[in-house]
Order: structure tokens, then C-alpha cells, then sequence
């Protein structure tokens, strides 16, 4: 554990003093995210906040990497960056969504090759098919979820935070100091994000968030039998797959395509359609962050019954609030959204 504060301190202090130089170099090279009426923000911001979230966790860990296993390591590096690189490429100059697919799979496929990989069902290939989505999907999940200041960075501080718990409970000397890293990371990001917001992380960081939070929810290994361990990373990164699923459902109802379209039908746009304001609407997503991560500590002491009982009652739980925040309060959230209702003053 004191290895662990080490290396999230390091990353905290490299991302404090490497943000304002992103937030500089963004403006300078006049990559910012402009107003329009599919955003939250009212000013133009400076995006390549994901480079000094990126380059905190490197260096926080190049301090340490003799205690590490190397080609594991080196596997999740490199995926990293790939998706790190398709992120810059986007903020820039754009990048289509297919192409971005592809090299999502393509950093998912370094991880398999290394040995980085699911293992709980009784075929190879299955193993590395639900790996595959697995990445996928989560790297777009906190890409998706990066749709309101503070949200995507403090979600995955969150996370961070439970797999280094989880870690040290389990003794994971690797996913505890990857976890320290990126929590370090996102921590001093965090004090230029949250609302009103200098800096946004782009798809530079959204995308290497997710990458690295899925391939630590991979790599925790637990005493406890798999048919229950494979709750705890789900749970742990629940509120982006609940808000993809509601996003997704959004879109498909509405005849738009999921991942392309963009808009203000996510979680947190919808909290704040009911009447929250943005910074209470991401402290509450944080709260029910806590309280899945608390759930996945629950699982990995829990029995068969008792895992499936609390992984029954969250499905439930989920079920109801993407009913209650779709099917029910759509009509009223999409006229509000859209301008065709008067906000109050």
C-alpha cells in the first residue's frame, strides 16, 4: 500500500503541473471544443486534457516498472496509447467511427496476445470474444459518458480507486499500481474539469480511461470462484454501461445511430432536465459510482446465492431507472432538450 500512495501521489503532482501546459498548448494550436446546441459548456474550451492524464500515469509508473510484470505491463501500455493516439487524431482532425472500432480491437488484440484476457468460460476463443467486446465497449462507454464537466474523469477516479482497493485486498501489486496511477491522474485533472470546466480531457483521455479501466477490471483475480468474481468489474464500471444502454435505447427509438449521433440524452443531461444543476447531477452519478463499488467489495466475500442476489437486485434497480429516465420522462426531457419548452429563469 505504500507503494501505491507513492505512485499516485507522483501522478497526482505530474497531472496538477501538466494540465495548465495542455490547456496552453490546446489553445495555441486552437484545438478547443466550441459551443453549439448539442453541448453543455457556453465557452469555447481547450480539449487535450487526456495528454496530461495520459502522461501522468506514464510517468507516475516509469518510476516503478522494475517491480512490475513486464509484458503484461508493457500489453496495456501499448493499447493505451494506441487508443490515446486514435483520441488525438480525433480532437484534431476527426476520425470516423468505424475507424476508431478498428483500432479499439486492434488494442484489445495486443492485450489477448499478452495474455491479458478473461478466463472464466470453458472455450478459448469465447474467452477471447467477450474479451474483446469487454475493451471495446468500455473504452466507448467512458468515452460516452464524457458528456458533462467532471463527470468521465471523477467516474474513473472512482473505479480507480475500488481496484486498488480490491488489489490490495487480494495482494495485485500490478492492478493496485496502475489503479494508484490513474487515480493520482484523474484526481489533478479533476481540479481544472469540474464545473465550470477549463480544460476538457477529449477523446484523448475518455478513450484511454476506458481502455485502462477495462483491462484492470480483466486482470483482478479474486479467491472467491469465478461464477461470482465476474460481477466485480461490472459493478464497478456500472454507471457507464447503464448509461450506454440508456443512450443506446435513446437513439435506437429515435431512429439515430447510437454511437455517431451526438446529444444531450444521457444520465446526467436528464438529471438536469428534472431540475438538478450540472455539479449536484455529477455528485450524485459519483454517489451511485460509491455504492456499486461497495456492492463489487460485497461480491467478492459473498456467496453464490448472496452475489446473485445483489447482482439481481442492481439489474432491477437498473431496469427501473432506465425506465423511469427514458420511457417515462421522454416526451417532457426531449422537448426540454430540444428548446421547445422555456427553461424557467
Amino acid at each position: 500500500m505504500t507503494n501505491f500512495i507513492v505512485i499516485f501521489i507522483t501522478a497526482f503532482v505530474f497531472a496538477v503541473a501538466a494540465t495548465p501546459v495542455a490547456r496552453w498548448t490546446a489553445r495555441r494550436l486552437r484545438l478547443v471544443d466550441t459551443p453549439s446546441a448539442r453541448r453543455v459548456h457556453m465557452l469555447p474550451t481547450p480539449l487535450l486534457g487526456g495528454v496530461a492524464i495520459y502522461g501522468a500515469f506514464i510517468l507516475a509508473l516509469l518510476f516503478f516498472y522494475q517491480s512490475f510484470q513486464l509484458p503484461q505491463l508493457i500489453s496495456i501500455l501499448v493499447g493505451a496509447t494506441l487508443v490515446s493516439f486514435l483520441g488525438i487524431w480525433d480532437d484534431s482532425r476527426g476520425l470516423r467511427p468505424l475507424l476508431k472500432l478498428v483500432g479499439q480491437g486492434a488494442a484489445a488484440m495486443v492485450l489477448i496476445a499478452a495474455g491479458v484476457h478473461v478466463s472464466f468460460l470453458g472455450n478459448v476463443y469465447l474467452n477471447y470474444a467477450v474479451t474483446l467486446v469487454w475493451v471495446v465497449g468500455i473504452t466507448n462507454a467512458l468515452n460516452l459518458l464524457d458528456n458533462m464537466d467532471g463527470l468521465s474523469g471523477g467516474m474513473a477516479a472512482v473505479a480507480s480507486a475500488f481496484f486498488v482497493l480490491l488489489a490490495f485486498l487480494s495482494g495485485q501489486y500490478l492492478v493496485g499500481a496502475l489503479g494508484a496511477a490513474l487515480l493520482g491522474a484523474c484526481l489533478g485533472f479533476l481540479l481544472y474539469n469540474m464545473n465550470p470546466a477549463s480544460i476538457f480531457m477529449g477523446d484523448t483521455g475518455s478513450l484511454f480511461l476506458g481502455f485502462v479501466l477495462a483491462a484492470l477490471g480483466i486482470k483482478l483475480r479474486f479467491e472467491n470462484i469465478p461464477a461470482v468474481t465476474w460481477m466485480v468489474p461490472v459493478l464497478v464500471l456500472g454507471l457507464p454501461i447503464f448509461d450506454t444502454a440508456l443512450v443506446v435505447i435513446s437513439r435506437l427509438r429515435r431512429r439515430c445511430n447510437p454511437l455517431t449521433t451526438p446529444g444531450k440524452d444521457h444520465t446526467s443531461h436528464r438529471l438536469v432536465a428534472s431540475g438538478m444543476s450540472h455539479r449536484r447531477a455529477v455528485l450524485t452519478l459519483y454517489g451511485v459510482c460509491v455504492l456499486l463499488g461497495l456492492m463489487a467489495v460485497a461480491v467478492t466475500r459473498a456467496t453464490v446465492i448472496e452475489a446473485y442476489i445483489m447482482g439481481g437486485t442492481v439489474a432491477v434497480v437498473g431496469l427501473w431507472a432506465l425506465v423511469q429516465l427514458e420511457l417515462k420522462g421522454y416526451d417532457s426531457w426531449e422537448m426540454k432538450t430540444s428548446g421547445l419548452v422555456k427553461e424557467r429563469q
